[in-house]
Protein backbone atom coordinates (compact mmCIF):
# COMPACT_ATOMS: atom_id res chain seq x y z
CA UNK A 1 0.00 0.00 0.00
CA UNK A 2 1.07 3.98 -0.20
CA UNK A 3 0.19 5.72 2.53
CA UNK A 4 -0.66 9.73 1.95
CA UNK A 5 -2.66 12.19 3.84
CA UNK A 6 -5.08 15.50 2.35
CA UNK A 7 -3.12 18.76 2.54
CA UNK A 8 -5.87 20.42 3.55
CA UNK A 9 -5.05 18.69 7.46
CA UNK A 10 -3.17 21.83 7.67
CA UNK A 11 -5.07 24.59 5.67
CA UNK A 12 -8.35 26.76 6.53
CA UNK A 13 -8.85 27.91 2.84
CA UNK A 14 -8.67 25.45 -0.05
CA UNK A 15 -6.09 27.48 -1.95
CA UNK A 16 -2.71 26.11 -0.87
CA UNK A 17 0.89 26.10 -2.37
CA UNK A 18 1.09 22.35 -3.07
CA UNK A 19 4.69 22.68 -3.76
CA UNK A 20 4.94 23.53 0.31
CA UNK A 21 2.94 20.17 1.34
CA UNK A 22 5.21 17.89 -0.83
CA UNK A 23 8.09 18.95 1.17
CA UNK A 24 6.30 18.25 4.15
CA UNK A 25 4.67 15.07 4.08
CA UNK A 26 8.15 13.73 2.62
CA UNK A 27 9.63 14.48 5.79
CA UNK A 28 6.76 13.35 7.78
CA UNK A 29 7.33 9.78 6.26
CA UNK A 30 4.14 9.60 3.76
CA UNK A 31 4.39 8.38 0.41
CA UNK A 32 1.49 10.35 -1.13
CA UNK A 33 0.16 14.02 -0.98
CA UNK A 34 -3.70 14.57 -2.09
CA UNK A 35 -3.89 17.59 -3.36
CA UNK A 36 -7.38 19.88 -4.32
CA UNK A 37 -8.13 19.69 -7.88
CA UNK A 38 -10.06 22.71 -8.31
CA UNK A 39 -6.91 24.72 -9.54
CA UNK A 40 -5.47 22.58 -11.61
CA UNK A 41 -7.27 23.80 -15.33
CA UNK A 42 -5.51 26.94 -14.26
CA UNK A 43 -1.96 26.17 -13.76
CA UNK A 44 0.56 27.72 -15.97
CA UNK A 45 3.15 25.37 -17.67
CA UNK A 46 5.60 27.06 -15.59
CA UNK A 47 3.39 26.27 -11.87
CA UNK A 48 2.73 22.44 -13.50
CA UNK A 49 6.91 22.55 -13.88
CA UNK A 50 7.25 23.20 -10.53
CA UNK A 51 4.87 20.88 -9.10
CA UNK A 52 6.00 17.80 -11.14
CA UNK A 53 9.55 18.45 -10.16
CA UNK A 54 8.95 18.87 -6.00
CA UNK A 55 7.15 15.60 -6.57
CA UNK A 56 9.46 13.70 -8.19
CA UNK A 57 12.48 15.16 -6.55
CA UNK A 58 11.13 14.03 -2.93
CA UNK A 59 9.61 10.92 -4.33
CA UNK A 60 6.45 11.75 -3.69
CA UNK A 61 2.84 10.12 -5.56
CA UNK A 62 0.33 13.55 -6.32
CA UNK A 63 -3.22 12.17 -5.95
CA UNK A 64 -6.14 14.48 -6.53
CA UNK A 65 -9.55 15.17 -5.05
CA UNK A 66 -12.03 17.17 -5.67
CA UNK A 67 -16.07 18.27 -4.55
CA UNK A 68 -17.70 19.20 -7.45
CA UNK A 69 -19.62 22.53 -7.53
CA UNK A 70 -22.73 23.08 -8.81
CA UNK A 71 -21.92 23.86 -12.13
CA UNK A 72 -19.56 21.21 -12.50
CA UNK A 73 -22.20 18.89 -11.87
CA UNK A 74 -21.69 16.21 -15.24
CA UNK A 75 -24.99 14.49 -14.01
CA UNK A 76 -26.94 17.91 -13.99
CA UNK A 77 -30.22 17.75 -15.81
CA UNK A 78 -29.49 20.98 -17.65
CA UNK A 79 -27.48 20.20 -20.91
CA UNK A 80 -25.94 23.02 -20.83
CA UNK A 81 -24.09 22.82 -17.11
CA UNK A 82 -23.50 19.18 -18.04
CA UNK A 83 -21.51 20.11 -20.89
CA UNK A 84 -19.75 22.90 -19.46
CA UNK A 85 -18.67 20.18 -16.81
CA UNK A 86 -16.97 18.06 -19.55
CA UNK A 87 -15.25 20.24 -20.41
CA UNK A 88 -13.73 21.56 -17.22
CA UNK A 89 -12.63 18.22 -16.40
CA UNK A 90 -11.29 17.46 -19.90
CA UNK A 91 -9.04 20.78 -19.62
CA UNK A 92 -8.44 18.90 -15.66
CA UNK A 93 -7.34 15.64 -16.69
CA UNK A 94 -4.85 17.28 -19.51
CA UNK A 95 -2.87 18.97 -16.22
CA UNK A 96 -3.55 15.50 -14.17
CA UNK A 97 -1.54 13.48 -17.03
CA UNK A 98 1.17 16.15 -17.23
CA UNK A 99 1.63 16.41 -13.46
CA UNK A 100 1.74 12.32 -13.80
CA UNK A 101 -1.21 12.14 -11.65
CA UNK A 102 -3.75 8.70 -12.08
CA UNK A 103 -6.23 8.97 -9.20
CA UNK A 104 -8.77 11.76 -9.52
CA UNK A 105 -12.04 11.25 -6.64
CA UNK A 106 -14.15 12.66 -4.77
CA UNK A 107 -18.61 13.23 -5.49
CA UNK A 108 -17.58 13.35 -8.99
CA UNK A 109 -20.87 11.59 -10.15
CA UNK A 110 -22.67 14.45 -8.76
CA UNK A 111 -21.57 17.87 -6.75
CA UNK A 112 -20.75 18.74 -3.10
CA UNK A 113 -21.87 19.67 -0.49
CA UNK A 114 -25.23 18.69 -1.89
CA UNK A 115 -28.82 20.83 -1.79
CA UNK A 116 -30.98 18.78 -0.75
CA UNK A 117 -33.87 21.26 -1.43
CA UNK A 118 -33.14 20.74 -5.21
CA UNK A 119 -33.26 16.91 -5.11
CA UNK A 120 -34.58 14.74 -8.15
CA UNK A 121 -35.71 11.13 -7.60
CA UNK A 122 -32.84 9.01 -7.00
CA UNK A 123 -33.43 6.54 -10.09
CA UNK A 124 -33.34 9.76 -12.08
CA UNK A 125 -30.23 11.36 -10.84
CA UNK A 126 -28.81 7.83 -10.74
CA UNK A 127 -29.50 6.87 -14.53
CA UNK A 128 -27.60 10.37 -15.48
CA UNK A 129 -24.64 9.98 -13.48
CA UNK A 130 -24.09 6.72 -14.94
CA UNK A 131 -24.41 7.60 -18.19
CA UNK A 132 -22.13 11.23 -17.48
CA UNK A 133 -19.41 9.29 -15.85
CA UNK A 134 -19.48 6.15 -18.66
CA UNK A 135 -18.33 9.48 -20.78
CA UNK A 136 -16.14 10.57 -18.05
CA UNK A 137 -14.19 7.17 -17.84
CA UNK A 138 -13.39 7.52 -21.94
CA UNK A 139 -11.96 11.15 -21.35
CA UNK A 140 -9.73 9.86 -18.44
CA UNK A 141 -8.83 7.10 -19.92
CA UNK A 142 -6.01 8.26 -22.44
CA UNK A 143 -4.65 9.72 -19.01
CA UNK A 144 -4.54 6.52 -17.09
CA UNK A 145 -6.49 8.20 -14.83
CA UNK A 146 -8.69 6.00 -12.57
CA UNK A 147 -12.14 8.02 -11.06
CA UNK A 148 -12.92 7.40 -7.23
CA UNK A 149 -16.85 7.05 -6.86
CA UNK A 150 -16.77 8.40 -3.21
CA UNK A 151 -19.17 7.09 -0.64
CA UNK A 152 -20.80 9.59 1.85
CA UNK A 153 -22.60 10.16 4.31
CA UNK A 154 -26.54 10.97 4.00
CA UNK A 155 -25.91 14.85 5.64
CA UNK A 156 -23.51 15.46 2.52
CA UNK A 157 -25.06 12.98 -0.39
CA UNK A 158 -27.42 11.04 -1.46
CA UNK A 159 -27.03 9.32 -4.21
CA UNK A 160 -23.74 7.02 -2.89
CA UNK A 161 -24.39 6.71 0.95
CA UNK A 162 -23.13 2.98 1.28
CA UNK A 163 -20.14 0.22 -0.41
CA UNK A 164 -23.25 -1.92 -1.76
CA UNK A 165 -24.57 1.19 -3.58
CA UNK A 166 -20.78 2.24 -4.78
CA UNK A 167 -20.61 -1.08 -6.21
CA UNK A 168 -23.69 -1.31 -7.43
CA UNK A 169 -23.15 1.88 -9.33
CA UNK A 170 -19.23 1.58 -10.82
CA UNK A 171 -20.83 -2.64 -12.00
CA UNK A 172 -23.21 -0.43 -13.97
CA UNK A 173 -21.11 1.73 -15.25
CA UNK A 174 -18.86 -0.95 -16.48
CA UNK A 175 -14.96 0.95 -16.84
CA UNK A 176 -12.28 -0.50 -15.96
CA UNK A 177 -11.18 2.89 -14.54
CA UNK A 178 -14.45 3.63 -12.41
CA UNK A 179 -13.80 2.19 -9.26
CA UNK A 180 -15.44 2.75 -5.56
CA UNK A 181 -13.86 4.78 -3.27
CA UNK A 182 -14.73 4.35 0.25
CA UNK A 183 -13.71 6.81 3.52
CA UNK A 184 -13.69 5.09 7.25
CA UNK A 185 -15.33 8.67 8.58
CA UNK A 186 -18.31 8.03 6.07
CA UNK A 187 -17.97 4.39 6.47
CA UNK A 188 -18.60 4.69 10.25
CA UNK A 189 -22.13 6.59 9.92
CA UNK A 190 -23.62 4.75 7.25
CA UNK A 191 -22.20 0.93 7.19
CA UNK A 192 -23.77 -1.90 9.62
CA UNK A 193 -20.59 -3.66 9.45
CA UNK A 194 -16.94 -1.56 8.43
CA UNK A 195 -15.47 -4.94 7.69
CA UNK A 196 -17.86 -6.34 5.56
CA UNK A 197 -18.49 -3.36 3.88
CA UNK A 198 -15.43 -3.56 2.29
CA UNK A 199 -15.25 -6.99 1.36
CA UNK A 200 -18.15 -6.28 -0.29
CA UNK A 201 -16.53 -3.62 -2.60
CA UNK A 202 -13.59 -6.12 -3.23
CA UNK A 203 -11.64 -5.93 -5.90
CA UNK A 204 -14.11 -2.78 -7.19
CA UNK A 205 -12.36 -0.77 -4.23
CA UNK A 206 -9.82 2.10 -5.81
CA UNK A 207 -9.03 4.11 -3.09
CA UNK A 208 -9.15 4.26 0.22
CA UNK A 209 -9.85 7.43 2.45
CA UNK A 210 -9.33 7.00 6.59
CA UNK A 211 -10.13 9.60 9.22
CA UNK A 212 -11.92 8.99 12.71
CA UNK A 213 -15.55 8.87 13.41
CA UNK A 214 -15.02 12.71 14.85
CA UNK A 215 -12.06 13.99 11.66
CA UNK A 216 -9.21 13.29 13.70
CA UNK A 217 -6.13 11.57 12.34
CA UNK A 218 -6.21 7.65 12.56
CA UNK A 219 -5.62 6.62 16.21
CA UNK A 220 -7.35 9.45 17.93
CA UNK A 221 -11.08 7.58 17.76
CA UNK A 222 -12.99 4.42 18.03
CA UNK A 223 -12.71 3.05 14.70
CA UNK A 224 -11.74 -0.77 14.48
CA UNK A 225 -8.10 -0.74 12.93
CA UNK A 226 -7.49 -3.77 13.15
CA UNK A 227 -11.04 -4.96 11.26
CA UNK A 228 -10.61 -2.51 8.73
CA UNK A 229 -6.87 -3.90 7.97
CA UNK A 230 -8.05 -7.65 8.01
CA UNK A 231 -11.02 -6.87 5.41
CA UNK A 232 -8.20 -4.90 3.42
CA UNK A 233 -6.00 -7.65 3.40
CA UNK A 234 -9.27 -10.41 2.53
CA UNK A 235 -9.73 -8.21 -0.54
CA UNK A 236 -6.03 -8.25 -1.02
CA UNK A 237 -5.55 -4.29 -1.80
CA UNK A 238 -2.63 -2.93 -2.55
CA UNK A 239 -3.42 0.53 -3.64
CA UNK A 240 -3.81 4.47 -1.51
CA UNK A 241 -4.82 4.74 1.71
CA UNK A 242 -4.92 8.38 2.37
CA UNK A 243 -5.67 10.09 5.68
CA UNK A 244 -8.34 13.18 5.27
CA UNK A 245 -8.57 14.53 9.06
CA UNK A 246 -10.10 17.83 9.54
CA UNK A 247 -9.40 19.44 12.91
CA UNK A 248 -9.40 23.08 12.59
CA UNK A 249 -12.00 25.84 12.69
CA UNK A 250 -12.67 28.42 10.70
CA UNK A 251 -12.08 29.71 6.91
CA UNK A 252 -14.04 27.95 3.95
CA UNK A 253 -12.24 24.58 4.94
CA UNK A 254 -13.89 24.47 8.49
CA UNK A 255 -17.29 26.38 7.21
CA UNK A 256 -17.39 22.82 4.74
CA UNK A 257 -16.65 20.36 6.55
CA UNK A 258 -18.95 21.68 9.33
CA UNK A 259 -15.92 21.88 11.96
CA UNK A 260 -17.39 23.88 14.75
CA UNK A 261 -15.40 23.08 17.89
CA UNK A 262 -11.19 23.48 17.73
CA UNK A 263 -10.42 19.48 17.45
CA UNK A 264 -6.64 20.07 17.56
CA UNK A 265 -6.72 22.07 20.84
CA UNK A 266 -4.76 24.99 19.54
CA UNK A 267 -1.83 22.84 18.06
CA UNK A 268 0.63 24.60 15.81
CA UNK A 269 1.44 23.87 12.73
CA UNK A 270 4.69 21.51 14.17
CA UNK A 271 2.35 19.46 16.56
CA UNK A 272 0.17 18.93 13.64
CA UNK A 273 3.24 17.62 11.84
CA UNK A 274 3.59 15.46 14.93
CA UNK A 275 0.14 14.49 14.92
CA UNK A 276 0.55 13.25 11.31
CA UNK A 277 3.50 12.02 11.35
CA UNK A 278 2.44 9.16 14.04
CA UNK A 279 -1.03 8.86 12.09
CA UNK A 280 1.28 7.44 9.57
CA UNK A 281 3.31 5.30 11.65
CA UNK A 282 -0.03 4.14 13.25
CA UNK A 283 -1.94 3.86 9.58
CA UNK A 284 0.97 1.52 8.40
CA UNK A 285 1.17 -0.82 11.25
CA UNK A 286 -2.96 -1.21 11.54
CA UNK A 287 -3.48 -1.53 7.85
CA UNK A 288 -0.11 -2.22 5.52
CA UNK A 289 -0.02 -6.31 7.17
CA UNK A 290 0.62 -9.34 5.47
Amino acid sequence: MKHGIFYAFWEKQWAADYCYYVDKVSRLGFDVLEIGCAPLPDYTQDQVDELKKHAEDHNIILSGGYGPTPDHNIASKDPAVAAQALDWYRRLFEKMGMLDMHMLCGAIYSYWPFDFSHCDPKEEEWKRSVEAIRVLADYAKPYNIILGMETINRFESYLLNTAEESTRFVKEVGKDNVKVHLDTFHMNIEEDDIGAAIRCAGGYLGHLHTGESNRKTPGHGHLPWHEIGQALHDIHYDGMVVMEPFVSMGGQVGQDIKVWRDLCNGATEEELDEDARRACEFQRFMLDWK
